[in-house]
């Protein structure tokens, strides 16, 4: 493949009509199948309380894949932390290296359960600032979306009460970050001066990695820290420039890493054709409709099943920024347009994440797209 390695994010999304324990089972195949084809890394990202998406737990779907893998690389895409202890993240991934040493990446994200803290965001000097919508290599940057209605929903709401302790609040996500890194290091000392050793965790061989959608706490954390960033242009475009840019600009270097390093996400159909393509892909935008409306993903629809959905102008403004940045269709065409968002955004690897409602549709889609890239 070209120097710049791909990723596979997924979510094990469930088709219209089938079930998690297929979902399950076509995720463990599609993890097998990237490794032939070349992939660096399969990442899971964790959803809850979604009815079209089985990912509910990265780390006991990566211990299934490790089983069934034996050289790609697996992480999460993130560990949502605002409902979880450093302990116990430390503990899942720790006992997951101690049977298959220095294979997973632990992937960090906040989440809804915590408020971000005010950071600065640097002005877009390495990228230029965007005008008319697009970067200025070409790259299509949408008017930000805001995500207030989904915080303030009740579906939100139950999905805090379901996932938290009664009355507890979470931890500072900079402090929590700290007390991870700590952990693993062996280094984790109490106000007391009291040590904590995590076993199996401590010295764990994990590459760390935080995941953001803008230059905020996320950036500024993983950079202050030296740490691999990951930006979502596949969930946030409007922000991937500004995500890079804050992550850059607070980058210290650590003995992890002498420079930046970040990896940027697109959502990504291929096909034989480009009508091939946009056909598999029909079902995308009411999916992420589904998302957006606060509802939770539902179950990934037929192209036909797609097609029958009355939209309402309401409807397409939720979801038009996600649906206009999908990279559709020939192999050649979506990675041109792949090779672009790196351009743009500096990446060093790209996070490529891919859903149609059939299974061999989905492989064959990543099986054309590292056919492609190993050209360039």
């Amino acid at each position: 493949m070209t120097n710049t390695p791909l990723t596979v994010l997924d979510l094990v999304p469930i088709s219209s009509g089938s079930n998690a324990t297929e979902a399950l089972r076509n995720s463990i195949n599609l993890a097998q199948e990237t490794e032939r084809l070349g992939y660096a890394r399969y990442w899971f990202a964790e959803h809850h309380l979604n009815p079209g998406v089985a990912g509910t737990s990265p780390a006991v779907v990566l211990a299934l894949t490790a089983a069934a893998t034996s050289t790609i690389r697996l992480g999460a895409g993130a560990v949502q932390l605002g409902h979880r202890t450093a302990l116990s993240t430390v503990e899942e991934f720790g006992l997951l290296d101690a049977l298959h040493p220095g294979r997973f990446d632990l992937g960090l994200g906040r989440s809804g359960a915590r408020g971000a803290k005010p950071a600065k965001v640097p002005e877009l000097v390495g990228a230029g600032a965007v005008d008319d919508g697009r970067a200025p290599n070409g790259l299509r940057i949408p008017k930000k979306f805001s995500f207030e209605h989904l915080i303030g929903s009740p579906r939100f709401a139950l999905q805090l009460k379901l996932l938290t302790q009664h009355n507890a609040e979470p931890q500072d996500y900079t402090e929590q970050i700290g007390d991870i890194l700590s952990l693993i290091a062996g280094t984790y000392r109490s106000a007391d001066g009291v040590e904590a050793h995590v076993i199996p965790g401590e010295h764990a061989d994990l590459q760390v990695w935080i995941l953001g959608s803008s230059g905020g706490e996320s950036a500024q954390v993983a950079g202050s820290n030296g740490l691999r960033f990951a930006a979502n242009y596949h969930v946030s475009p409007a922000t991937v420039l500004e995500a890079a840019e804050g992550y850059r600009a607070a980058f210290v270097q650590s003995a992890e890493l002498d420079r930046p390093h970040v990896s940027v996400s697109a959502d990504v159909v291929v096909a034989e054709d480009e009508a091939t393509a946009r056909e598999l892909s029909t079902g995308y935008g009411l999916w992420v409709r589904s998302i957006r409306t606060a509802e939770g993903a539902i179950q990934f629809p037929t192209p036909a099943e797609a097609r029958a959905h009355a939209w309402t102008e309401a409807d397409r403004a939720l979801v038009d920024d996600r649906v206009e940045t999908q990279f559709v269709g020939s192999a050649r065409q979506v990675a041109d347009q792949l090779e672009q968002l790196r351009d743009a955004t500096g990446a060093d690897e790209l996070i490529i994440t891919t859903i149609t409602h059939d299974h061999a549709d989905r492989v064959r889609s990543y099986a054309l797209l590292a056919e492609e890239w190993s050209r360039r």
